[in-house]
């Protein structure tokens, strides 16, 4: 079972990743910014899955891990969403 749930994990991951290739795409260092940041999400969210892997049994530990996994996720939406107001492409600052 800890498996199963560790690699449900892992594919939530995924759509971050393709997000993130998607902004890659794009040659403006706004949306550079927005790739980092989004495949930063994508790495947490897989670290945090192989950290409920290696986990296993001791609940203790799969807690802490999804705790650091959830603040680091939304410490990265924040910072997302900071940048995403900072300015965006063709728009001067406010």
């Amino acid at each position: 079972m800890d498996v199963v749930a560790s690699l449900l994990m892992a594919l939530t991951g995924l759509p971050a990743l393709g997000i993130a290739a998607w902004y890659a795409r794009m040659d403006d260092a706004h949306h550079r910014g927005l790739a980092v940041r989004w495949a930063l999400v994508a790495v947490s969210i897989l670290l945090g899955a192989l950290g409920l892997y290696f986990a296993g049994d001791s609940q203790a530990a799969a807690s802490a891990v999804g705790v650091a996994m959830v603040v680091a996720v939304n410490v990265l939406v924040v910072s997302m969403i900071l940048h995403m107001r900072r300015g965006q492409a063709g728009r001067p600052p406010r």
